[in-house]
């Protein structure tokens, strides 16, 4: 079984971390009872397919700059972001209840993260963002007209994505340009991690010129 000990095996984090990582799993199961917060099926395969997953995007941050995470559901890679110490997250999250937990959970773990109720189409930001990330959200055509007003021009985008990322790219292409790394997932190695830079999409590149 994957668990704490495997995680910080596997990431290195201090200690005082770790136990919010774990106070973190414990009140998302405690609201998993009243709400579906993740699948049920992945509850007993919380470290890895959750926690894991999501605090492998770490090492691809440089701080400062305000990280948005779209569609933050259960908090995931937002929330587990701002444990390990990245200093400016917003979550963009459209369902109340969704918003309530983490409103909870960031108060109860005392992290700075700011919990935006909205649909993502209707966020307007002050400023753009320096990274944007997403956990199985929508396709990656999706999440690339979502993130193309938000994010700033030296940006970058981390999408974890699953084995159907090569056809989503191939589409994605057709319409973005688009400087692309792909990193094999720590979790799942049938996912990856996109890595997403100089994001344009080619109607602005047509408008320009």
């Amino acid at each position: 079984m994957y668990g704490p000990d495997e995680f910080s095996r596997d990431i290195s984090v201090s200690r005082e971390t770790l136990a919010q990582l774990k106070e973190f799993v414990h009140l998302l199961l405690h609201w998993q009872k009243t709400l579906n917060l993740i699948g049920s099926t992945t509850v007993v395969d919380i470290w890895r397919r959750h926690i894991l997953d999501s605090a492998q995007i770490f090492r691809f941050l440089n701080p400062p700059g305000c990280l948005v995470d779209l569609g933050s559901g259960a908090g995931f890679p937002g929330i587990v972001l701002a444990i390990m110490g990245y200093p400016a997250v917003k979550l963009i999250e459209s369902n109340g209840k969704k918003c309530a937990f983490l409103r909870n959970a960031s108060h109860s773990l005392e992290i700075n993260v700011e919990v935006i109720q909205c649909r993502i189409e209707d966020y307007q930001p002050t400023k753009r963002a320096a990274y944007i990330t997403s956990r199985a959200l929508a396709s990656l055509e999706k999440l690339l007209i979502y993130s193309g007003p938000l994010i700033s021009r030296q940006g970058k985008c981390l999408f974890l994505k699953g084995a159907n990322v090569i056809p989503e790219l191939t589409k994605a292409k057709k319409n973005w340009n688009m400087n692309v790394q792909k990193h094999i997932s720590m979790s799942n190695p049938r996912g990856i991690v996109l890595e997403i830079a100089e994001l344009t999409s080619i109607d602005e590149i047509h408008k320009s010129n």
